[in-house]
């Protein structure tokens, strides 16, 4: 029981909440604890969001599809992570992504909106640290629209892939046909397979049919962008 405590205090929502507020918050409410298999959907796109949920422990995938259809991204998000908070308020209280499990198991913990206005809201702590990951949401979404879109194609495609992406690191796969990623990109098939087949010849992504798997962002934006 310690240590499940002091994990729901690392998560970002209660970090720096006195252990005595979070056992008062604990007294007032069941927090919906959960294992789930492989393979289990924990929220689909277009589902209300009506809770917050924290992966505590395992992997999950977050595929996010254009709204017609033509590509996919996934991101593997490894715990603890927190769901999609900003689709709690807003103009828009719906799920943008779907999310699954992507490892043999995950522990996750969910928290009603109910609960979270009547009361977890009534603690300066966690408005703003809900505030501040909200906020720093925003920003770095502000930044990325910012960046200048490379000349070459490897540097074109990369760019394509970051701006579509929650986290600049990890694990990522984007499904896409080459002559979809060729019209987005404004290049020709020719060169874009060229681009990508240099990058996986470089160790930076791994090509499979109508899938391009990126296992680390971040390195290859370091070494393509």
């Amino acid at each position: 029981m310690d240590t499940m405590f002091d994990t729901l205090l690392q998560l970002p929502l209660f970090q720096g909440l006195a252990h005595e507020d979070f056992t008062n918050i604990l007294a007032k409410v069941k927090l919906h604890f959960t294992k789930h298999k492989a393979g289990s959907v924990l929220a689909t796109a277009e589902d209300d969001c009506t809770q917050l949920i924290f992966i505590l422990k395992g992997e999950v995938a977050m595929q996010t599809t254009e709204r017609h259809g033509t590509y996919s991204l996934i991101e593997y998000l490894q715990a603890p992570a927190l769901l999609e908070p900003q689709s709690m308020f807003g103009m828009h209280t719906r799920h943008a992504s779907t999310y699954t499990v992507a490892s043999d198991e995950v522990h996750a913990v969910s928290i009603s909106k109910d609960f979270v206005l009547k009361e977890l809201w009534q603690y300066d702590i966690f408005r703003l640290n809900f505030t501040n990951i909200i906020s720093n949401r925003a920003q770095s979404l502000k930044a990325r629209l910012w960046m200048p879109v490379p000349d070459d194609t490897e540097g074109r495609i990369v760019h394509f892939i970051c701006q579509r992406c929650e986290q600049s690191n990890g694990k990522k796969a984007l499904k896409i046909k080459m002559e979809e990623l060729a019209r987005i990109t404004n290049d020709t098939r020719l060169s874009i397979s060229k681009a990508l087949n240099k990058m996986q010849q470089d160790g930076w992504i791994e090509l499979h049919r109508g899938e391009i798997v990126i296992p680390e962002l971040k390195l290859l934006t370091e070494n393509c962008l």
